[in-house]
């Protein structure tokens, strides 16, 4: 990860987590609660794990060294139970919820340096393991995470007819002026 890609996978994520909660609002409350042998049940037990994920992770990087001012408040947040932590289970809360975690995760990828990115990072998972990593191969599973259960969203989304778009990360590269 460089700090650029940082800016462009937050830009990415908000973008198409825009696009997933409009597509997903096209459909009946009962249709989104279905359970449709997903990874997390329904749509929006995915979207849920979804949030809960990002909650954890961001809690987990608002205690790197660089102490980004814009996690600051990351940790005054409750943390999740768990990976099936659920913030509701109507689509109002959840976008809500998703809307300010994507201002805080723009925020923050606009803060990380590329000497954030090398350091090491000591964090414990949700079992209470303690691991050290290099912090932008963690923030590059952060986004890769996202767009894995995007992706199942999108799918579940399409079984369901409803059509979410593009979702290439190519779309949002910007063009470079050839030489």
């Amino acid at each position: 990860m460089t700090p650029e890609s940082t800016v462009l996978m937050a830009a990415y994520n908000a973008s198409m987590n825009q696009k997933l909660y409009a597509a997903a609002a096209r459909l009946p409350h009962g249709e989104l609660a279905a359970d449709r042998k997903a990874f997390f049940g329904s749509l929006l037990g995915t979207m849920n794990h979804l949030l809960a994920g990002d909650t954890i992770w961001l809690r987990r990087f608002a205690t790197h060294p660089a102490k980004f001012s814009a996690l600051a408040g990351m940790l005054d947040l409750p943390a999740p139970s768990g990976l099936t932590h659920s913030f509701g289970e109507d689509l109002a809360p959840l976008l809500a919820y998703r809307q300010r975690l994507d201002a805080i995760i723009t925020q923050w990828a606009a803060q990380v340096s590329a000497a954030d990115l090398a350091q090491t990072f000591e964090y414990h998972n949700t079992k209470g393991d303690l691991f050290h990593k290099r912090f932008g191969s963690v923030v590059q599973h952060f986004f890769n995470h996202q767009t894995h259960h995007r992706g199942q969203a999108s799918t579940l989304l399409s079984q369901a007819g409803v059509d979410i778009g593009v979702t290439d990360l190519l779309v949002m590269v910007p063009d470079i002026d050839a030489p």
